[in-house]
């Protein structure tokens, strides 16, 4: 994968920093939210060293101490609006009913059911499109976490991410069956094609779970994030996988949605329960977190679909519905 083009000094810093440059020093990092394309995709070439990084930038640089102490910089104004935006008081309940209080009383823009029953095949294409730069490394970032469990909690962990790596298969793999999704739709399919396209709370989806990763201090956070992407999957996927079909994919090309409603419905009770209880039963004070990274997943995936419903209607194309 090459290094995207910059996009402002944060991510010319980066790329220049990469690329053997000597790019002139940052003196401020203004940018605070996730709408800041500059900050975003500074922050995900960052990430992108622990991943898999890029042609013609040395590995070592993963651990360049210039590129670390620039990513806390950048990291912090993102942590700071997270942080403002999303925290959650906990109650003695027991976190798998706070995750569902949570859950159910969020009320997002409705992407799902537009896809199902308005998307034009170009809209679909674009909502593919965005989504391929998290999917096609799907679980790969709350795999992190699976060092930092230990007993019930880590097998939960586990479990979740076996299934998600197709059970050793290949041809399973999450991945891999949303590869095929992206060829119904004569999408590149390539590992990061996508980045220099997307906006910034399309980076941001990514970002935010790299963030929780990449941290062990986010452990608790990683943990609820990945508990409500999973309690909330089956209804949006059963949604997109029949405006798929509508629009001309085979059961085959559908079947990365398809297999989420099944598999998730089983994940749901697994990343609730033995995930992020036993989790908190080992540690009770990082039950805030485990909410705070919850609730981080759900506002980030609704600025995103937010994004895309927005410019839809700006440009004529969205339908009542």
């Amino acid at each position: 994968m090459q290094l995207p083009p910059a996009r402002g000094p944060l991510s010319t810093w980066m790329t220049g920093r990469l690329t053997g440059a000597r790019p002139d020093p940052v003196r401020a990092v203004d940018a605070t939210d996730p709408y800041d394309d500059d900050l975003q995709l500074a922050v995900w070439i960052a990430y992108e060293l622990q991943y898999r990084g890029f042609d013609d930038v040395d590995p070592e640089l993963q651990w360049d101490p210039a590129v670390i102490a620039f990513r806390t910089r950048l990291e912090q104004p993102w942590v700071d609006w997270l942080e403002s935006n999303c925290r959650v008081v906990p109650d003695a309940r027991p976190v798998a009913e706070q995750l569902r209080s949570l859950i159910d009383g969020a009320d997002g823009p409705r992407l799902a059911p537009y896809l199902r029953r308005h998307a034009t095949l170009d809209q679909f294409r674009e909502f593919v499109r965005n989504r391929s730069v998290y999917q096609l490394k799907e679980a790969d970032p709350h795999s992190f976490g699976i060092a930092r469990l230990a007993g019930a909690a880590k097998a939960a962990l586990v479990e979740i991410e076996a299934d998600e790596y197709g059970g050793g298969r290949c041809e399973r793999m999450h991945s891999e069956l949303f590869r095929t999704t992206m060829r119904w739709l004569m999408l590149d399919d390539s590992y990061g094609y996508y980045v220099p396209d997307v906006p910034a709370v399309t980076l941001a989806v990514s970002n935010v779970m790299s963030l929780f990763a990449l941290h062990r201090r986010w452990t608790g956070a990683l943990v609820g994030h990945l508990a409500a992407l999973e309690m909330t999957s089956t209804l949006p996927n059963r949604q997109y996988a029949t405006g798929a079909i509508r629009l001309g994919a085979s059961e085959e090309q559908a079947r990365y949605f398809t297999e989420h409603v099944e598999a998730d419905a089983v994940h749901e009770q697994i990343a609730a329960h033995d995930l992020c209880g036993n989790y908190v039963r080992e540690h009770p004070s990082a039950i805030a977190d485990v909410l705070f990274g919850a609730r981080c997943a759900l506002a980030v995936d609704d600025l995103f679909a937010g994004d895309l419903l927005s410019r839809w209607a700006g440009s004529g194309e969205q339908q009542c519905g």
